[in-house]
């Protein structure tokens, strides 16, 4: 994806189709420290912890609709590619943490893009969210 935004969107409508009502991002920028962290936390129905680890396969899904699944696993690559990382903390039945940290000053890092419409994307969804 060109922009994170975009990957914040996507991990944001996942937390809806797992039943959050509830998500918070916060984006955390360093350049003394020359680092960029990107934390998406929910209150949805969570994963196991075995679920959680083959979340970045790209071809695991819990969905029935298809078989694959891009969102993870393209923002851990973008993390990788920019010597971060991503880390997924789920518990079953309370809620899962994305976190998405970037080497803020490399060459591949994408831009932040547009948070504010996506942000609104989620906000005017059919489903209530704060």
């Amino acid at each position: 994806m060109k922009e994170l935004s975009l990957h914040i969107l996507d991990i944001l409508e996942n937390a809806v189709e797992a039943g959050a009502s509830r998500m918070e991002i916060r984006i955390d920028e360093d350049p003394s420290g020359d680092d960029l962290t990107i934390v998406i936390r929910d209150n949805g129905r969570g994963m196991a912890p075995e679920t959680a680890e083959r979340t970045v396969d790209p071809f695991y899904s819990t969905r029935k609709t298809r078989h694959v699944g891009l969102g993870l696993p393209l923002f851990s690559e973008a993390a990788r590619r920019c010597e971060g990382a991503l880390r997924i903390d789920s518990k079953p039945g309370k809620g899962t943490a994305v976190t998405a940290m970037f080497r803020r000053s490399h060459i591949d890092r994408a831009p932040l893009g547009d948070i504010a419409t996506a942000l609104l994307a989620i906000l005017l969804s059919e489903r209530p969210v704060d």
